[in-house]
């Protein structure tokens, strides 16, 4: 039965929807006691995994089923927030309902970051993962709900094709819509009415961990979870485009070492050796190949300590992330002391409030728990062949070929890490270059 169901989640390309998007068949591979939904909708402001919980749960619970026969898992763990009242109850009376008895539900705590895997894997089961590894190596398989929605279409051998994406801030209606893969980002602001000012930036993501895009000419891909529209000196924005060498002059000249970036940090408070006030002084005498530097390996870029510990304005998220890409580039990996981690006794009393988060990123007025929006059809779309962790897929597809919506155009390397990739809209190749296909209806 697993290699039925692995085959048909790789042929349907589906990758993971909250993360970075690790391909799913090779997740669902594997041998766990438990797989844990994540619905925790942890960044601020995005709201279509709860809508998805609210009005498409069914599906859900049937991929969920479909991972629990592929891991031989014994329980799957349905896990989101109490705030979210409609999508709880709705869980709640699935699970209750459904009599198999491998099926739970559990009501996370409302703090930023519930949804980081290691932190729900603490949270829901009480196992720490240790340093540098995955909820794999203590039985565990954390998968997103879409990601689980998209893997009972594959089941029906339909193919990731479109993404649910959340559209707020600075925009005339905020929304949540289920777009093609490869849709504009401009077609979509135009979409949501357009944009409430004259001068923005786009956020990728939520405002804690998304990326501010260069223009508006990008596609949704598969792991685009909400466009925010912010004024370009919004603090959500502000430190996102800030010039990396600008980061390494304020850090050498203005922090102060008064730790709190790590008493507040998630994998810190977890008993990881992340320690990112003792990185800040890494930065600042370039001792990039000591043992302290090779912690940023440990960091989840999670923004905690840049978004609302430092006192000083400073970034140690950024620091972590300039130390980490070097030493991933000489191709340095963590080398764990094997030892268990011990949580920290204080962390619960450390947790992040999302609503003060959210008070801190003045971003309160978005929190508007949009609904689904039907009628987006785009004319063209422009779908990059690398979407996921791993190697970019290779494109079967040329200029002037005719495609059909649910095609595949992009397969995966030999012997690679990667997923493959499919049509989202009827309509003719327009071009294949820079790894991207471009397709006009």
């Amino acid at each position: 039965m697993r290699e039925q169901i692995v085959e048909k989640i790789k042929n349907a390309g589906v990758v993971g929807a909250g993360g970075a998007g690790f391909p799913t068949h090779v997740k669902v591979n594997a041998d766990v006691d438990t797989v844990l939904v994540n619905g925790a909708s942890c960044e601020p402001l995005l709201m279509s995994d709860p809508y998805l919980m609210e009005e498409e749960l069914a599906t859900m619970i049937r991929g969920l089923e479909t991972v629990l026969d592929s891991t031989g898992a014994k329980k799957g763990i349905i896990c989101l927030k109490g705030k979210h009242e409609k999508a709880m109850a709705a869980v709640r009376k699935a699970v209750a309902e459904n009599g198999s008895g491998r099926l739970a539900a559990f009501e996370l705590k409302d703090f930023y970051p519930a949804g980081d895997e290691q932190v729900l894997v603490r949270e829901v089961l009480g196992r720490t993962v240790p340093e540098g590894g995955i909820p794999l190596q203590v039985g565990v398989v954390v998968s997103n709900v879409e990601s689980l929605y998209n893997v009972a279409l594959a089941m029906d051998d339909q193919p990731l094709v479109d993404r649910y994406v959340t559209v707020t801030g600075e925009v005339k209606r905020h929304m949540v819509v289920k777009v093609p893969v490869g849709s504009l980002v401009s077609d979509l602001i135009a979409f949501a009415g357009g944009p409430t000012i004259s001068d923005f930036r786009v956020v990728d993501g939520g405002p804690m961990m998304g990326r501010v895009l260069p223009d508006m000419d990008q596609p949704v891909t598969k792991t685009t979870s909400g466009l925010i529209v912010l004024p370009p000196d919004h603090t959500v924005v502000a430190r996102k485009i800030m010039d990396p060498e600008r980061v390494r002059k304020i850090t050498n000249s203005i922090c102060c070492q008064c730790s709190q970036c790590t008493d507040l940090c998630p994998r810190n408070l977890l008993g990881h050796s992340l320690n990112p006030h003792k990185l800040m002084r890494v930065l600042a005498s370039g001792e990039l190949g000591s043992d302290a530097a090779r912690e940023a390996l440990l960091c989840s870029e999670c923004g905690i300590c840049e978004k609302f510990a430092c006192p000083m304005m400073v970034s140690p998220r950024e620091v972590n992330a300039q130390i980490k890409k070097v030493l991933m580039k000489e191709g340095i990996r963590w080398q764990g002391s094997g030892r268990e981690p011990v949580n920290h006794p204080f962390r619960e009393s450390r947790y992040i409030p999302t609503k003060r988060l959210m008070m801190r990123l003045n971003v309160m007025q978005y929190d508007t728990h949009p609904g689904l929006v039907t009628g987006f059809v785009p004319s063209l779309v422009k779908i990059p062949l690398h979407q996921h962790i791993g190697a970019p897929a290779i494109c079967l597809v040329a200029e002037g070929d005719r495609v059909k919506r649910g095609d595949l155009i992009g397969e995966i390397p030999e012997k690679a890490l990667g997923a493959r990739i499919h049509a989202s809209i009827d309509g003719v190749v327009k071009s294949t270059a820079a790894g991207v296909v471009t397709i006009a209806a």
